[in-house]
């Protein structure tokens, strides 16, 4: 089942911004921003605590923490999660890249990264309302995995919807392997997306690990 509860109970119990409410986690009001000021405050020598809570747990803990949070960064459930690494798995290439490149190409993700939406997980309800057209048909599936050379654009009759957001989040770098207009309201996948453009702070050999063991 997917987590539907407050995102920054995640990025606490990760004890690291894990980005799930986009441009907002950059802000002060971040909890994990809070909590480092308040730590800076007390020692700039002492290890930090993610690093104190790693010597605690296991090898397989280490390990189920990574899938955790890379789960949650993206919003699935393990189910869905699971079945996107079976498909890298059965994939040419470094596994954990090519899972991380699937990951990435989910048309949530891509809308979030062209700046449509402010998160993920807005995105993916923009997507299941029927807010975007890829190629010529309009798509409600947040997992559709977006091919290169796809063209995504917003329904004409929801723009005036989305503006606000748009402009919110417009000064949001888009990745190189991707395109977006958003005067014309559009987006496109020009190639996959290589290892160093996917900013999510994960060690994905550590996944691959855990569902290899």
């Amino acid at each position: 089942m997917r987590y539907s509860g407050p995102s920054c109970k995640l990025c606490k119990k990760a004890e690291e911004k894990l980005f799930l409410k986009g441009s907002k986690c950059n802000t002060a009001k971040c909890i994990i921003a809070r909590k480092a000021e308040k730590s800076d405050k007390k020692s700039r020598t002492k290890r930090t605590t993610s690093q104190k809570r790693r010597t605690k747990l296991s090898d397989y803990g280490i390990r189920l923490a990574e899938k955790q949070k890379l789960r949650r960064i993206y919003g699935l459930s393990e189910k869905s999660f699971r079945i996107i690494f079976d498909t890298a798995s059965k994939k040419k290439g470094n596994t954990g890249e090519v899972f991380l490149t699937l990951l990435e190409r989910r048309l949530d993700n891509v809308i979030f990264k062209m700046g449509f939406a402010n998160s993920r997980a807005h995105a993916r309800q923009l997507v299941g309302h029927k807010f975007f057209i890829v190629g010529k048909r309009k798509v409600n599936i947040p997992s559709y995995l977006v091919k290169e050379g796809e063209v995504i654009k917003l329904d004409s009759a929801k723009q005036e919807k989305l503006k606000k957001t748009i402009s919110t989040e417009a000064e949001m770098g888009v990745p190189l392997w991707l395109s977006s207009d958003r005067k014309k309201l559009e987006g496109k996948v020009l190639r996959d997306p290589k290892r160093e453009e996917i900013s999510v702070p994960v060690e994905e050999n550590l996944i691959v690990e855990f569902y290899s063991r």
